[in-house]
Parts: C-alpha cells; sequence; structure tokens
C-alpha cells in the first residue's frame, strides 16, 4: 500500500510552494491525483517519483534543436503511465544530446581550421557589409547585432561606409560556425578576446571555459560542458523512469 499525502505535504518535500504542485498537474508532468470528498488532493509515492523526474528532466537549460521540448514529452508521457514509450524517448533524448554535443565539437574543429588558414595580412579585397552578409550566407541585421556586441570593430571608408576586409572575413566566418553550433555571444568574444591575447590558444578550452569575471553565465557560454551534464541526467532520468 502506497503512503499518501496532501498538496503542502508533497511541496514541503520537494521545496516548493503548493501552487507549484497544482501547475505540474495542470501542465500534464504529473498524473492527476485522487480527491478526498472534500475536494483535497491525495498524492501518492508514485507521484513522488513523478516529480523527481520532472525536475531531473527540467533542471538544465539547455534548449537548442528542441531537447526541452523533447524533455517536456516525456515527463508527460511517464505522467500518462506509459513507462514504456517515455524510455523510447529517453533513448531518442540521449541520442540528440549526442549529436548536439558531436555538432558543438566539430564547429571547434572548423573554427581552428579557420584559424590556422587566416591570412598574414589584411589584403586588398575589401567587402561593403551587403556583399560580406551574402558570402557568409546571413543578413545585415546580423552582421549589425555581432558587431554591437563587440565581436569585430568595423573599419569605415572616408565616406563612412563600412567595409571588411579578408581579415574581418574570417573572423566572421569563425563567428557565424560557432553561432550556428549555438555558441553564445558571451563564449564567442572571450574566444576572440583570447586571441588578441595569444595567437595559439585551445579553442575548446577558452569557449566552455567562463572567466571568473563573467557577471551572468548561461549553459551557452560553457556549451559542451553543459551538454556533458545534460547527458548525464538524461541517463539518471532513464534510471528513474525504468524503475517505475
Amino acid at each position: 500500500m502506497q503512503n499518501t499525502y496532501s498538496t503542502s505535504q508533497i511541496a514541503d518535500k520537494f521545496g516548493l510552494h503548493p501552487n507549484t504542485i497544482r501547475l505540474y498537474e495542470n501542465w500534464g508532468v504529473i498524473s492527476s491525483p485522487e480527491r478526498k470528498p472534500n475536494g483535497y488532493r491525495v498524492f501518492t509515492d508514485e507521484h513522488i517519483k513523478q516529480i523527481e523526474i520532472v525536475r531531473l528532466a527540467l533542471r538544465a537549460e539547455v534548449l537548442q534543436n528542441g531537447l526541452r521540448k523533447q524533455a517536456v514529452q516525456i515527463i508527460q508521457t511517464v505522467a500518462l503511465r506509459d513507462y514504456e514509450k517515455a524510455l523510447t524517448l529517453t533513448n531518442d533524448y540521449i541520442k540528440n544530446i549526442d549529436k548536439e554535443t558531436e555538432f558543438s565539437k566539430a564547429a571547434i574543429v572548423i573554427v581552428e581550421s579557420i584559424l590556422h588558414n587566416r591570412p598574414m595580412k589584411a589584403g586588398t579585397t575589401l567587402y561593403t557589409r551587403q556583399q560580406a552578409a551574402d558570402a557568409l550566407n546571413t543578413t545585415i541585421d546580423t552582421l549589425r547585432n555581432w558587431e554591437l556586441n563587440g565581436l569585430l570593430t568595423v573599419k569605415r571608408k572616408e565616406n563612412g561606409y563600412r567595409v571588411y576586409d579578408e581579415s574581418d572575413m574570417q573572423t566572421l566566418k569563425v563567428i557565424r560556425e560557432l553561432r550556428i553550433a549555438n555558441y553564445s555571444l558571451s563564449a564567442i568574444l572571450r574566444m576572440l578576446n583570447a586571441l588578441h591575447v595569444k595567437k595559439q590558444i585551445n579553442v575548446g578550452e577558452v569557449l566552455n571555459t567562463p572567466d571568473d569575471g563573467e557577471f551572468i553565465i548561461s549553459v551557452c557560454d560553457k556549451l559542451i560542458v553543459s551538454l556533458t551534464e545534460l547527458r548525464a541526467d538524461a541517463l539518471e532520468l532513464k534510471q528513474k523512469i525504468a524503475a517505475l
């Protein structure tokens, strides 16, 4: 026979507000509890396990390419008590985390190649902002955003128009590859600043090691580290679901 708990008891167990437990029910991430004649909810040990799974699945903040949606789908399936399907979804989730991790690592390899082949001199070829955007298959607004965030200081002609030389284009290629792989602007700026200090750096290490002085750190400021932590959570999630 399972133990039973009131809403406040189960909320206290997890250090949550009772309204959060009710939200979990409304969102469909835990099974709807039975109710007493007076309407009070009656939770069981099964609900405790479900809430443990919810908190584990949503602990990480990695959002790219639908990973968060997959996590939500898993816990909603657990709430429906379809544990076999939940395990299948979790296995798919782990595979997609692995793909994102490999994608992030591949971007580092590409960036290292670009940096290795950087022109020693600026060169004579100049690109307008539109030409640069077209060459990189991106938009003027994207280039403007990168510039506003300090990733590149753009040169100007006498008439005030921005121009990009070959060295700038190489830098923009680096930024593009890392942004496609979901590295944050902060991580990219950290790497570019490191390159100004030293010509040879460990790109992967710099991208995934926030500086002590960085006030706010997001998961994409240490992307591979965050994905590694997410995978560990996913494996634990799989174990908890298998035990239901």
